[in-house]
């Protein structure tokens, strides 16, 4: 028998053989640390029949008592620790499906770790102790399957015995998740379990029959997995490899499918150079496969030498086929995993599919309450396990579709510079075409003297300075918004992050004149520099005036974005 990857993209169609496929449902389990993870996927796999004989021994005491846990704590520290630390993958079946599950960690800590084992999953499951119902990291987790795309939850409450499957005890905790399900926006399905004895887990228990729902692998049995049919229009095929098989003959173009369908005579189209070609051979090292569907990994040959390098995206060069974002800058969700805080300003590597750009944190909109779930707006730095909105400005084009439409171009790491560390995984929500900043101006060339700067970029430049009577600096990325939604190449220079950033004298007066002439080199370069500083004082307002003044740069103080662009004559 096939068994056939059911992900949205993944090729659903029946085997050679006529035979219809055997579905693969890939699980995340989620929770709090010490809610019996382990020990469910343990009960899972010994009453399913799925462990070897060797492996069920090896965890096994003398009185023939097996250590469920173990046998998904793979770990030596683990085993010590009695927690899990990495993802662990474990692989059951029963007559009808194949299961590949992952047991992921509930200590905080790992937080990160729960984004490895729930990116790819079709269904998570929620552990909650009966004794001590929903947590701060129940609701973390439960927050993050949703946020990853997994659509399908339910939640076991486990530890019955314990609390002498109490039905009174099971309806409150019950209760807890259904109004978790309610604030996340999805329909949590609650079953009551005892892991260690194996209550409702594979075999239905008698010691709660006032429980007339399905047992926890009922219901994974029953669930429908369907994948959206394959359409040519929606392709994406990421580079990997570029390489010359043979001599004489042309490049070879390789990665894995993410979207969409590939075939010999379709035109495509490399992004983010907009080159065409059309496919000429395709490689899926299946001699009876015509046609690649995701997520094969293939190797493409083009009839013409374009210009393909690792990290260029091929889509479709069909008419009406929906194309990605070139973009430049992105909004997205993110939960930052480093043990150091990020703040506005701060520079990471952002790995994108197959490519690696460079990325300024451009704003922090708001942050995840994980007691309340409700969002703070406006944090001034993000700490580990924060998950927050944000906007990234990239030094490179990144060529991006929004999650929920492909999971793959969609998502996204950021790493650390200095140490390699992944220090966030996150996942678009929108993202700005190259050509939205700066191509509809208000200037036009031909207004401006031949040998002007701004005479070739197509934009004046100018210093907007942002203090408030109060002497609290303005939100400078608010008038940079503005100014960019109407065409202006702005950018904003928050004066305490480049402080930070530049290592500047703490002196007032110092630091707000280099910093005014930062704004005034950009403005030089046709640039109009939002710059925010954090002082009042009248002299060295004064001093900064007059930096920007004796280099004849145009400035204006403006207290907000409206004031900003009536300055600009742009209202």
């Amino acid at each position: 028998m096939t068994v056939t990857d059911v992900r949205p993209g993944a090729d659903a169609s029946p085997d050679s053989g006529g035979v219809a496929p055997r579905q693969l449902l890939r699980i995340a389990t989620a929770g709090s640390v010490d809610d019996g993870k382990s020990t469910l996927i343990g009960r899972l796999l010994h009453d399913t029949d799925s462990l070897p004989l060797d492996h069920l021994e090896s965890v096994t005491d003398e009185d023939g008592v097996a250590d469920l846990a173990a046998l998904s704590d793979g770990l030596r520290a683990e085993r010590e620790q009695g927690i899990t630390i990495d993802v662990a993958y474990r692989f059951f079946s029963t007559p009808t499906r194949s299961y590949v599950l992952a047991d992921t960690p509930g200590h905080e800590r790992y937080t990160r770790n729960m984004f490895t084992g729930a990116s790819n999953a079709n269904v998570a499951i929620l552990l909650v102790d009966a004794r001590a119902g929903v947590l701060r990291q129940t609701r973390r987790h439960a927050r993050i399957a949703t946020l990853v795309g997994v659509d399908r939850l339910v939640a076991t409450v486990n530890k019955m015995d314990i609390v002498d499957y109490d039905e009174a005890r099971f309806r409150a905790v019950e209760a807890e998740l259904v109004a978790l399900g309610a604030r996340l926006g999805t329909e949590i399905l609650v079953i009551p379990i005892a892991a260690k004895p194996g209550d409702n887990v594979v075999h239905r228990s008698a010691a709660m029959p006032w429980y007339d729902g399905p047992t926890l692998l009922d219901h994974l049995e029953g669930i429908d997995l369907a994948a959206p049919a394959p359409v040519a229009t929606e392709l994406r095929l990421p580079v990997q490899w570029v390489s010359r098989p043979t001599v004489g003959e042309r490049r070879r173009y390789t990665g894995r499918l993410s979207a969409g369908t590939l075939q010999v005579g379709d035109p495509v189209v490399a992004l983010p150079s907009g080159s065409r070609s059309v496919v000429t051979a395709l490689d899926t090292l299946d001699e009876n496969r015509d046609v690649a569907v995701a997520p094969l990994s293939v190797s493409v040959e083009l009839a013409d030498d374009i210009d393909v390098a690792r990290g260029d995206v091929l889509v479709s060069g069909r008419e009406g086929a929906h194309l990605p974002v070139l973009a430049r800058e992105i909004d997205a969700t993110v939960c930052w995993l480093g043990e150091q805080p990020v703040a506005v300003g701060d520079r990471v590597a952002l790995k994108h599919t197959t490519t690696t750009v460079r990325a300024t944190v451009h704003r922090i909109h708001s942050r995840l309450d994980p007691e309340t779930l409700d969002e703070t707006a406006g944090p001034s730095a993000l700490s580990l396990n924060d998950i927050a909105r944000v906007t990234l400005r990239t030094s490179a084009v990144v060529v991006s579709d929004d999650y929920v439409d492909n999971r793959d171009a969609g998502a996204f790491i950021l790493v650390d510079e200095h140490t390699n560390d992944t220090v966030a995984a996150g996942i678009v929500e929108g993202a700005r075409d190259i050509a939205d900043r700066g191509e509809s101006v208000a200037w036009t060339p031909s207004a401006l003297p031949a040998d002007d700067r701004a005479a070739r970029t197509g934009q004046r430049g100018a210093v907007l300075l942002v203090v408030n009577p109060d002497g609290v600096a303005a939100p400078a990325a608010g008038i940079e918004d503005a100014l960019t939604a109407r065409g202006r190449n702005a950018y904003a220079l928050d004066g305490a992050a480049l402080r930070s950033a530049l290592d500047l004298s703490p002196d007032a007066r110092s630091a707000a004149i280099h910093l005014a002439r930062v704004a005034r080199l950009l403005a030089d370069a046709g640039v109009v520099a939002v710059l925010a500083l954090d002082a009042a004082d009248p002299a060295v307002l004064a001093a900064v005036h007059q930096e920007i003044d004796a280099a004849g740069v145009e400035r204006h103080d403006v207290a907000d974005a409206d004031a900003a662009v009536r300055a600009l004559g742009l209202a």
